[in-house]
């Protein structure tokens, strides 16, 4: 009987549960911190900001002073400016001009703007209608002291870096990275700088999913090409377990004489799946490799280079940030488009085809970059968006409405 193929969502939940996060951490400094995890919840020192401060140029007054029926006619006592406060009180109709992070005196509570006053020597005008604290922004009121500013499981962006420098915080706790080994398979495949060969193709895939490793913040361990020999490539498998966290082959796991990866896995450790009702990407292996009491996952993807690069963005991405310690998950970046072609496909599985994304008329619109052969690896430099058709779709008509994935930030 022939296996079922596991469905896209039912492959991820089932990666998911055998994910969970890395152990190890260290310390790196703010410079070295883009990208990376935290492993603790960063606690503000401080208050941010610290003190009572304008909002904008203008005047700091006490709002009680102000007249509800008309004008309010203040004096000008003095001056603050950022980093060098205005020592004193306000008594009543006194103002204060404040430049914009300057600190609020001690008796204003209220900050109106330059423009919105009429100015006349040292005298101000202030009309009704303004609000008890107005432009004034108060200690803490970006991070109190003690609360969490970012939460353990955040992978950390440019903003969360300038967050924790705004702390006076020079050095985060980080999950360490986590090592991911890259194999790909196949008698086929050439290594760079290799003279042409009848038959024999130039490996992309460890140039590919690498680099999309790289990306997602991994370090990566090239372990070449192994060729279509069991006894190597079991070695090869059995080498990696314990000196990689997971590792991530292509080709080698369809159902061909030559095709040995799902067999091996099953031999050395443990199958979870190895088909996945979507195109293209369906020969995917999922598993378990064990050996001396070590583990390593392993992620056996296709060798057609679209198809792997597409199995890594919808099944494999999420498991890796997961075991890097990645909490919540971030979901990928969904929205509708206009189809400018009519789609096909059977159901029962889920399709991935590349598109190209245009905007007219304030409507976003996506067509096809031609043939969606999954050996076609030009096609995904020409494309800038994933049109993603469900499980259940058979077909959508030109002019229609259909989900699509930019690559921004992905790819």
């Amino acid at each position: 009987m022939t296996e079922a193929a596991t469905s896209v969502a039912d492959a991820r939940a089932r990666i998911l549960a055998c994910c969970p996060a890395i152990s190890g951490d260290e310390t790196v400094g703010l410079h070295d911190a883009l990208g990376r995890v935290l492993a603790i919840d960063l606690l503000s020192p401080i208050d941010v900001p610290a003190h009572d401060n304008s909002a904008m140029d203008g005047y700091a007054f006490r709002h009680a002073d102000l007249d509800t029926r008309g004008d309010t006619a203040l004096d000008v006592i003095g001056s603050a400016l950022a980093g060098r406060p205005w020592h004193g009180e306000l008594g009543p109709g006194q103002a204060v001009r404040i430049m914009t992070g300057a600190v609020i005196p001690q008796g204003a509570d209220t900050v109106v703007a330059q423009e919105e006053v009429c100015a006349e020597g040292t005298r101000i005008g202030v009309r009704p209608g303004v609000a008890k604290g107005m432009n004034v922004r108060l200690a803490g009121e970006d991070v109190a002291r003690g609360r969490i500013a970012l939460p353990a499981g955040r992978q950390l962006r440019p903003a969360d870096i300038g967050l924790a420098a705004s702390l006076g915080v020079s050095t985060l706790r980080v999950f360490r990275r986590l090592r991911v080994g890259l194999l790909s398979t196949g008698d086929e495949l050439m290594s760079l700088g290799e003279a042409p060969r009848e038959g024999g193709i130039y490996d992309s895939n460890r140039y590919t999913l690498g680099s999309m490793l790289a990306r997602l913040g991994c370090d990566v361990v090239d372990l070449g090409i192994a060729r279509d020999d069991r006894d190597a490539l079991s070695a090869a498998l059995g080498a990696a377990v314990g000196d990689v966290d997971a590792l991530i082959t292509s080709g080698g796991v369809s159902a061909g004489d030559a095709d040995h990866v799902r067999h091996l896995l099953a031999e050395l450790g443990a199958v979870e799946f190895w088909k996945i009702a979507m195109k293209p990407g369906r020969p995917m292996a999922f598993g378990r490799l064990s050996r001396d009491g070590r583990n390593t996952l392993l992620f056996g993807l296709p060798g057609n280079p679209v198809a792997s690069m597409i199995s890594f963005l919808f099944i494999v991405r999420d498991g890796l940030l997961r075991l890097m310690g990645v909490s919540p998950l971030p979901e990928l970046p969904r929205f509708q488009a206009i189809t400018d072609q009519t789609l096909r496909k059977p159901p029962g599985r889920t399709e991935y085809q590349r598109g190209i994304m245009s905007l007219r008329n304030g409507q976003w619109h996506v067509s096809v970059t031609g043939s969606q052969s999954s050996g076609i690896l030009r096609s995904m430099c020409e494309a800038d968006c994933i049109i993603e058709l469900g499980n259940d779709l058979t077909r959508i008509d030109a002019g229609d409405p259909v989900q699509i994935i930019p690559f921004s930030g992905l790819l």
